[in-house]
């Protein structure tokens, strides 16, 4: 059991004088930010690293997922303008490119400092959440923060969790699901970039990577594995794209039993996952020598890429049953088309390996022009009245999350919930479950965002 340690009481700075609060600088952070501040909420942005963006940035997670439909952009508003603004700075990518689109991290960074900060919100880098606080009416009151200047407190009358664990959610108390029936979560990877690679070899011999893909049964990265002599890596799981001039961003490699609340399973995996990229660049430059043979091991992510940990549970739950009927719902706040992608467990890997397949559990595709509607409701957290949550923890069931959880959606979900909580502080005395869903689609569609009408009051299937 744990030794438990009473603090002192003490009296440490105090701010209370935002309307607007959102905890990590995520995509959908920082698109919460930005719509909450558009809106005339005095907001201030709290990201415990020193740059905005998380996946696409510090985790060099290195190809957006599609912002289509196979028909048209559903993402939209404040998620295709981040979209076309880093691809505007990179000129191997065609301007009408919207699906699987490489991401240039330190261009993105810069992109998303922008968005935030020209539509009026502050940004706290380096400043992680400490502790929450909760009031007599379900609310959160305080936060507590902690930077270089130590401990200090801040208040709003609405918070925004985009923390990507729900931890402002689950430290003031809300329910919560994590991992599946027994408690297990996908395995993290820990993405890194080669530069030094050769354009043509890379694009013509390697088909612009695809032929590293484990849907590639002649995968030269099933051959490594068999060699033996890379033994960190576990899998075939390798994704690739070019994301500058003789410059590879992968998203390769597992990481299993790593959990974002455990520090410990976090850092012993960042150092695993180290060891793994240089055996990546060694084994591509022995098996595949004519794009790889003079590599450089540039970088590896700041940070894990993390597929799962907590889901909230909210007012509506997102369930298979509507990902597979293609709901709609009448607050629904955006649309998602991306597929179930729920990466394999540990336990899978020999026979996947062994059958020259990535070994997804779970790949449940839509075909062009189908998606689904995400309700409001699975953005407010049962039990809190000023809290809501955007990005890959909203309410819904495992299997869902493995469709939610990446990163054009939680742009759009991110917009929504800072246009609501604005909302929220401007009508409705910051209770976000108050809030006018009809208004609030209104409002997002005059921004821009996807949101085809409902037909009637209660719940419907579309396509």
């Amino acid at each position: 059991m744990t030794n438990m340690y009473s603090l002192s009481a003490r009296s440490i700075p105090l701010s209370g004088s935002w309307d607007v609060i959102v905890a990590g600088g995520g995509p959908a952070g920082c698109t919460a930010a930005a719509a909450a501040a558009r809106a005339g909420a005095k907001t201030l942005l709290l990201e415990f690293s020193g740059s905005l963006g998380g996946s696409g940035t510090s985790a060099l997670v290195p190809a957006w997922c599609p912002f289509s439909d196979k028909e048209k952009v559903i993402y939209r508003g404040l998620a295709e303008r981040v979209l076309r603004e880093c691809n505007a700075g990179m000129p191997h990518i065609a301007p009408d490119d919207v699906d699987w689109v490489p991401i240039d991290p330190e261009r993105l960074k810069r992109v998303y400092d922008n968005l935030v900060l020209s539509a009026g919100a502050h940004v706290l880098f380096n400043t992680s959440l400490a502790a929450v606080e909760r009031d007599e009416q379900d609310g959160v009151s305080t936060i507590i923060i902690n930077n270089k200047r130590g401990l200090s407190a801040l208040q709003a009358k609405v918070y925004v969790d985009c923390t990507g664990d729900a931890d402002l959610s689950a430290w003031a108390g809300a329910d919560f699901g994590m991992g599946d029936e027994s408690g297990d979560l996908m395995p993290a990877t820990h993405c890194f970039v080669l530069t030094n690679v050769d354009d043509y070899a890379f694009r013509h011999l390697l088909n612009g990577g695809s032929k590293l893909h484990a849907s590639n049964p002649e995968s030269p990265v099933f051959r490594i594995i068999e060699s033996g002599r890379y033994p960190l890596i576990p899998d075939g799981h390798v994704c690739c794209s070019i994301i500058g001039p003789g410059t590879v961003g992968f998203n390769a490699g597992h990481l299993w039993k790593v959990d974002n609340t455990d520090p410990e399973t976090v850092s012993a995996a960042m150092v695993q996952g180290r060891k793994m990229a240089g055996q990546f660049r060694d084994a591509l430059a022995e098996f595949c020598p004519q794009a790889f043979g003079n590599a450089f091991l540039v970088m590896t992510g700041s940070q894990m890429g993390i597929r799962e940990t907590r889901r909230i549970v909210g007012d509506y739950m997102l369930t298979l049953e509507d990902y597979l009927n293609r709901r709609s719902f009448p607050d629904e706040i955006c649309r998602n088309s991306y597929f179930i992608d729920i990466h394999q467990a540990l336990e899978d890997v020999a026979g996947n390996n062994a059958g020259r397949r990535e070994g997804l559990r779970h790949t449940i595709h839509y075909g062009p022009g189908e998606s689904h509607g995400i309700p409001y409701r699975c953005l407010t957290p049962k039990g809190l009245r000023n809290v809501l949550v955007a990005g890959r923890s909203i309410s819904c069931e495992r299997i869902v999350q493995g469709s939610v959880r990446v990163m054009p959606v939680c742009l759009a979900m991110g917009e929504a919930a800072g246009m609501a909580a604005a909302h929220a502080v401007n009508h409705h005395d910051g209770d976000v479950h108050a809030v006018d869903t009809d208004l609030l689609r209104t409002e997002l569609k005059k921004q821009g965002a996807y949101l085809p009408e409902v037909t009637c009051a209660a719940e419907v299937i579309s396509s």
